[in-house]
């Protein structure tokens, strides 16, 4: 634990080194002798190291691949470079429009041969919504269809830089995807990169945490199945809840990762999710990781959100107009 301690006091300290950063096309598993790669000096295989998941692929189906599973080199190449100009950020940004980053900053990477990060269902798509699933989220829409600026609390966990929630903490989307994984007996540690959140699993069999203790990134523990590192999450605190690929999707899922270093430079990474009271069935998603040269260093979320005042200060200044008018 001395080891892993002073590995995160450091990685505690790095973000990415350089914009730009794994935007190779992710490779899909290949099928090698993992069993030759190297191992730790207490024998686990050896998934350390500095990684990159960024890729243009969505979450969801590609709407110009319509049923298309798998593309050939030729059409990927195509559609690359039509979602490519689409995300573009320099050339959608209007003249006279602040806008957000520029296309340098978000590092997006390019699209693999799948159409989507979705595995299972074969569509590509998330699963319906239960009823009560389609209930908590039709009050999440109502509640922010008339504004979200009376208080930061009214903002997401995402906004107020605390956490993406899980799965989103291990999905690509938009920049800062890269992972600095690190192992001491017993462990492993997961520093992520965007809001600097660290997940450190155990692997010595201990049972989960009493379903009354809730965090927000849930509850991990982890054992070695071959050469690959099962995780199962529960325990989430229920305070994320979305429909898209940004954050989570509320406290009764359980969450299983895979990570398989399939050669000296990716790892295979699925996880599924279950939660039979938001979805009507359990849902599969692969995003390949890229090694990247490290270091990474702290993003400083919070320190820099000048969006939160910002956004408070626009709702007054609203509030202000509207009761100004009303005098009228």
């Amino acid at each position: 634990m001395r080891t892993l301690a002073v590995g995160i006091a450091v990685v505690s300290l790095w973000s990415i080194a350089v914009a730009g950063q794994g935007t190779a096309a992710p490779k899909t598993p290949a099928s090698k002798n993992s069993a030759a790669l190297s191992r730790t000096p207490w024998g686990d295989p050896d998934i350390q190291g500095v990684w990159s998941n960024t890729t243009t692929t969505p979450l969801e189906r590609l709407p110009e691949a319509a049923d298309k599973q798998v593309l050939t080199d030729a059409e990927r190449a195509e559609l690359a470079q039509k979602v490519a100009e689409r995300l573009d950020a320099d050339r959608s940004r209007r003249p006279g429009v602040v806008g957000a980053y520029n296309e340098f900053w978000y590092e997006r990477g390019t699209l693999s041969n799948r159409t989507s990060l979705i595995i299972d269902p074969p569509e590509g798509k998330i699963p319906p919504f239960t009823p009560q699933g389609q209930k908590r989220w039709d009050a999440v829409q109502a509640v922010r269809s008339k504004g979200l600026a009376d208080s930061w609390l009214d903002r997401g966990a995402y906004d107020r830089c605390i956490t993406r929630g899980m799965p989103g903490t291990m999905l690509p989307g938009f920049y800062n995807h890269n992972y600095h994984i690190l192992q001491a007996p017993g462990y492993v540690a997961v520093v992520v990169e965007m809001i600097h959140d660290a997940r450190i699993i155990p692997l010595d069999g201990r049972p989960h945490l009493n379903e009354s203790v809730r965090q927000w990134l849930g509850d991990s523990r982890g054992r070695w199945e071959g050469n690959t590192l099962v995780v199962e999450t529960t325990n989430l605190n229920d305070k994320v809840f979305e429909r898209g690929a940004g954050t989570g999707f509320g406290g009764n899922v359980r969450l299983t990762e895979r990570f398989t270093r399939i050669d000296a430079d990716t790892i295979d990474y699925q996880f599924t999710v279950d939660d039979p009271t938001t979805f009507t069935k359990p849902w599969t998603v692969a995003t390949p990781m890229t090694k990247i040269e490290g270091p990474i260093f702290e993003y400083a979320c919070h320190e820099g959100n000048h969006a939160m005042p910002g956004i408070l200060a626009g709702g007054r200044a609203d509030e202000k107009a509207a009761a100004d008018k009303a005098k009228k």
